[in-house]
Parts: C-alpha cells; sequence; structure tokens
C-alpha cells in the first residue's frame, strides 16, 4: 500500500506514482475541465461523467472527449499526453435549463470525423440523441406527449445562439433519473438505459415513444427480476422494461463478447444475466451497502464490483462466486475498472503437481475463449486461452477511484485465480498474509483436507513486485473453495444456513466499522445539516439492511472476510481534492476526473509526449512522490 509517510503528507495530492511498470505522471497541459478552469461548486450535483470515441481522423487525431459538469456538457478535441488541451475552442456546448445530464456514451460503430452519435441521460429522465459535430439534437425520448416536437424544434436554434435549452420534466416511460446509458454492443439503433427506479429499458432509435404510457405484458420472471414487454399494434418504445432487485440500478455493463449484462443495484446485489435469452446467469452480495459501479475482465471472465462496503469484489464467471476482496479505500468506491494494455499472459509448462482434475483445469483455462474481441489485447488474451492445452500464467489489473480521493490499482495474480496450484509456479511475486493470525515463517504445500473443524484462515494478496512484507511463505486457500462442486449455490445450503448466520453481532460489526474510520459522502458538507427526522429514517434503514446483510452473510452469495482471499492495494495514492468520478484506461494513459471537474490525464511510463515547460501556466500544487 502507498501510505508513505504521515500526518500532513498524507493529505497532499500526488502527480505521480510508481508500479512495476515505471513511473505514472500527471500531465497538467492535458487537463481538461470547463473554459475558465475554476473549481466547479459540486454541492447537489451529479457525478463528473467522461465518454472516449474515436472518429478515424486522417490527420491521426482522431480521438473525442465528452464530459458533463453540473447543467453543462463540453465536447472536445482530445489530444492526450501528445499536446496540451486547448480549452477555448470546444467542439460543442450545451447548458440545461431545469435537469442536468447524468451519463453519456458514443456509439463507435456510426462515428465519422462529420458525425458521431451520442446519448445523453438526464436527472429528470429523458435521454437525447445528439450529434455534437452537427450540433444537432435527433430525438428524445421519455418526453410527455405534445413536448418533444416543440422541444427539438427550438433545442437546436437556442443551443446555436449560445443560449440555455431546457427539455420538458413530464416524462411517460419513467420519471426517475437515468443512472446509466449504454449502446447495444454491435447494434447501430439499440441502447439501453437505467433508471434509479431500478428500471431498464430496450430503446430503438427508429421507434417513436408513442402518445400515451406504455402498457407492459410479463415476458419473464426469475429470482429478484422480471422482464416485460410492450404491448403495441405498432412498434413503439420502449421494446422492453426490465425490473432488477430493490433500489436504484446504479450501473450495468456488457460483457466483452456483447452477451451478457452485469448489473449493480442499491440494494447490494450484481445480477449477471443473459442479455438475449433474459436469463439469471449469477448473483453476488455486496459485503453491506449498495453496490455503485461494476466491470468485465477483457477476457470476460470475471467482474469486479464496488460501493458503499469501501472494498472491491472480484466475482468468477464461470463459477459463479466471490474469489476475492480488495481492501484500500476509506469510503465509498464510485468507478473500477480493468486496464487492459497491462493484463498479461504467458504460457507455461504443465504443473507437475495438480490436486484437482484435468477436466475442471483446463475447464478454467479454457472458458470464454472462442469470443470475439474488440481490440488486440483482448483478442491475444482469448486466443492464449483457446488455441491449447497448455496453461497459462494471467496477471489481470485493475484500478479503483472513491470518494475518498484516492486512486488504487490492484493486480489479480494467478495465486488468487488458480489457488490449487503449487505455489511455486505463480509467475508474478506475492505476498501472503494469513487473514486472521501472523503469517507462518514456513511456506505451506495444499491445504489439508476437510473436517468439520474451522476452516484454516485463506490468505490475503497484495502482489506487490517487491513486498516489504514477512519474508515467510504463503498458504494456499483450502481445496473446498476452489472446488468444482462448491462453484453451484446450493439453495437447500442457503435455506438451512439462514438461522445461523443471523445471528452475527452487529455490534461487533458496528465496533468494526467505528475503527475503520469511514468517510461517507466525503464531499457531501450538507448531510451534517439534515434534519433529526431525516436521520432516524437513515437509522431505521440502516438498521433493516443490517438484518437482510446477516441473512445472506457466509452464504456463497457474500462469503465472510476470513472465507476468501483480500488482496491489497499495489497503489493507494490521494490525487484529488473532491471525490473522484471516472477512471478509464486508454493506451498510453489513464484518465481521472473529480467532481470539482478536473478531468486529469496520467501518462503511462514512458508515454509523455510534452515536456512541462511547453505549458507552465497550468501546474497545480501538489506533491511528487
Amino acid at each position: 500500500m502507498a501510505a508513505e509517510g504521515g500526518g500532513k503528507e498524507m493529505n497532499e495530492i500526488k502527480t505521480q506514482f510508481t508500479t512495476r511498470e515505471g513511473v505514472y505522471k500527471l500531465l497538467t497541459h492535458s487537463e481538461y475541465s470547463r473554459p475558465n478552469r475554476v473549481p466547479f461548486n459540486s454541492q447537489g450535483s451529479n457525478p463528473v461523467k467522461v465518454s472516449f470515441v474515436n472518429v478515424n481522423d486522417q490527420s491521426g487525431n482522431g480521438d473525442r472527449i465528452c464530459f458533463n459538469v453540473g447543467r453543462e456538457l463540453y465536447f472536445y478535441i482530445y489530444k492526450g499526453v501528445r499536446k496540451a488541451a486547448d480549452l477555448s475552442k470546444p467542439i460543442d456546448k450545451r447548458i440545461y435549463k431545469g435537469t442536468q445530464p447524468t451519463c453519456h456514451d458514443f456509439n463507435p460503430l456510426t462515428a465519422t470525423a462529420e458525425s458521431v452519435s451520442l446519448l445523453v441521460g438526464f436527472s429528470a429522465g429523458q435521454v437525447q440523441l445528439i450529434d455534437p459535430i452537427k450540433k444537432e439534437t435527433s430525438k428524445l425520448f421519455n418526453e410527455e406527449v405534445g413536448s418533444a416536437e416543440f422541444t427539438l424544434k427550438h433545442t437546436r436554434r437556442l443551443i446555436n445562439l449560445g443560449r440555455k435549452t431546457s427539455p420538458e420534466q413530464s416524462r411517460l416511460i419513467d420519471k426517475s433519473g437515468v443512472t446509466c446509458v449504454r449502446w447495444v454492443p454491435g447494434s447501430e439503433s439499440l441502447f439501453l438505459v437505467a433508471h434509479s427506479s431500478g428500471s431498464l429499458y430496450l430503446y430503438n432509435v427508429e421507434h417513436t415513444c408513442g402518445t400515451t404510457p406504455p402498457h407492459y405484458q410479463l415476458l419473464k420472471q426469475g429470482d429478484g427480476y422480471a422482464v416485460h414487454t410492450c404491448k403495441s399494434k405498432s412498434a413503439r418504445n420502449p421494446l422492453l422494461r426490465w425490473t432488477v432487485g430493490e433500489g436504484a440500478l446504479n450501473e450495468f455493463a456488457f460483457s466483452p463478447d456483447g452477451k451478457f449484462l452485469a448489473c449493480a443495484s442499491q440494494d447490494g446485489f450484481l445480477r449477471v444475466f443473459g442479455f438475449d435469452a433474459a436469463e439469471l446467469h449469477g448473483t453476488m452480495k455486496s459485503y453491506f451497502g449498495g453496490l455503485l459501479c461494476v466491470c468485465w475482465s477483457p477476457d470476460g471472465r470475471y467482474i469486479v464490483a464496488g460501493g458503499e462496503d469501501d472494498l472491491v469484489t472480484v466475482w468468477s464467471f464461470s463459477d459463479c462466486r466471490v474469489i476475492a476482496r480488495g481492501h484500500g479505500h476509506k469510503s465509498w468506491v464510485s468507478v473500477v475498472a480493468f486496464d487492459h494494455c497491462t493484463t498479461s499472459v504467458e504460457d507455461s509448462d504443465p504443473p507437475a503437481e495438480f490436486s484437482g482434475s484435468d477436466e475442471e483445469f483446463h475447464e478454467q483455462i479454457h472458458f470464454a475463449g472462442g469470443r470475439d474481441r474488440a481490440n488486440s489485447s483482448q483478442s491475444h488474451l482469448s486466443k492464449r486461452n483457446s488455441t491449447d492445452g497448455r496453461p497459462v500464467s494471467v496477471t489481470y489489473r485493475f484500478g479503483s477511484v472513491g470518494q475518498d480521493t484516492q486512486l488504487c490499482l490492484w493486480d489479480l495474480t494467478e495465486d488468487i485465480l488458480f489457488p490449487h496450484l503449487p505455489l511455486s509456479r505463480t509467475r508474478t511475486h506475492t505476498n501472503v498474509m494469513s487473514a486472521t493470525s501472523p503469517p507462518a515463517t514456513g511456506s505451506s504445500g495444499n491445504s489439508g483436507t476437510l473436517s468439520n473443524s474451522v476452516p484454516a484462515p485463506l490468505p490475503r494478496s497484495n502482489s506487490l513486485p517487491h513486498s516489504t512484507g514477512p519474508a515467510g511463505g504463503s498458504t494456499t486457500p483450502n481445496s473446498h473453495m476452489s472446488s468444482k462442486g462448491s462453484s453451484i449455490i446450493d439453495s437447500a445450503f442457503i435455506a438451512t444456513g439462514v438461522s445461523k448466520f443471523a445471528t452475527l453481532s452487529l455490534h461487533d460489526t458496528r465496533k468494526e466499522r467505528h475503527e475503520k474510520d469511514h468517510k461517507r459522502n466525503h464531499s457531501m458538507g450538507h448531510i451534517s445539516s439534515k434534519s433529526s427526522d431525516k436521520l432516524n429514517q437513515l437509522s431505521s434503514a440502516a438498521r433493516t439492511a443490517k438484518a437482510d446483510a446477516a441473512k445472506t452473510l457466509g452464504t456463497l452469495l457474500c462469503p465472510r472476510m476470513e472465507e476468501i482471499p483480500l488482496l491489497e492495494p499495489l497503489v493507494c495514492k490521494k490525487i484529488a481534492h473532491e471525490r473522484l468520478t471516472v477512471l478509464i484506461f486508454l493506451e498510453d494513459c489513464l484518465v481521472t476526473a473529480c467532481q470539482e471537474g478536473f478531468i486529469c490525464t496520467w501518462a503511462r511510463p514512458g508515454k509523455v509526449g510534452l515536456l512541462p515547460s511547453q505549458n507552465p501556466t497550468n501546474s497545480p500544487s501538489g506533491t511528487v512522490v
């Protein structure tokens, strides 16, 4: 972990950090924000979000960036590590009245140098399809009858005049705010929209939304979800309505092949669906609180989720179970993302000592190998997982940012992914510590046989290339945690275990949370001014949530902390003054954003394209570590 020094030093903003690949450096000249560069007053505003698209410009500078700050939406040429950002020349700028942009997404299939399709979701529930290059608004979705035509007609003129636009407030489909919007992979016309109501809608840009509220017919129903189709004599939007879990659906993400959909909900559940068949593939429960973000590994084999438990949770798609948790944040985790450029794959010789069957091992190696991949890194990983029966050594890199203003990088290594392999075969040096007791001085091999006694503690891994931890050896997870039989959720086991797990001591949980010194809603100073009635309601809701969590804690839905490996971050740095809301990995840099409205570019090792002296006026205060 990156806790170097103490006191004031730990609260200073970092402008570079080091991993095994080298030094990542903040490029102050590549910072994007509102043209006046004044920090945005973020109280009561929706999170700043960033979207990228490449328009295949022949000039070689085809990257475009879109970001929202408060009521404003900006569209710029993104120059990355090559040239300084010119904030005085946005391609398009829009200011909305009565509502705020909450999320947006480009369609990469239709993007050209002359036109792009950008979906924008709003806090009042609307969805706009705009073309920021042509400065046009094509369509509005989820609007009241009669208002769409007026708004569309006048929005275009008002934007050209640089004046404020005002989408109407009344909606026919869903009156709650939009939390996430995504184009369906491989489609030029279909897109999904999630709302804070917990509903998810499938739209077609070529269809209208009708002049009356939609009527739905049940199509499919399962545990914690239902899918309805829209009853209509002619094709209209929405095509489908998914009701997922309880509370807001905070984020969803498509698998790399577009066949599966992962949903992170405020009720704390991760639900993974087969998208075309609307079938529930698997479920996971957070340690406590809601899940706020979710992402897939480049090969589609693992899902990482983060949320209000301050943890990042790694879930195996093939086994449908939690395989690790990561603890490094001091507040809610707002974004998780895999780094496809740093994920590594190596061929290995078959292990001389393997505790499982050949079928089990090759099943893990081959899973998801035949899917088509969108980029070369993903294709390479998929190819190496499917071409022959030789084992592969994989290290996944993913990152997370949170309301504690910290950036964490994590390595998911072979000792976690394949715990049944001899540790001498792991390609990444990993320090392993006991979850409940000090590490042993000697190396232990595979764990002993199962018994009725309390299982031995499982390892924590921090995957540091030059660990400063104890020089003693390591322990491997118990064999029952990696066996094929335990990867299937046994409903009978869960049902009979509810009474046992419900005896969890809430007093101990409360004490642990106090000791961790959580910083809930780090930058929302208005929380302390809420009325006592509101606070009592929150306390009652918290008690109910604790009771519900006690029923699943200790099951395969939500293992206890000592039952699975606990990862520690490779890097953990404070990089902003306000809560972080964006983390995107690009080929030559990574991009972060905070609620003040500053979008920062961090050059990868060896990828610095500009000297700081070329733009000395934009250097922020901060320290270098």
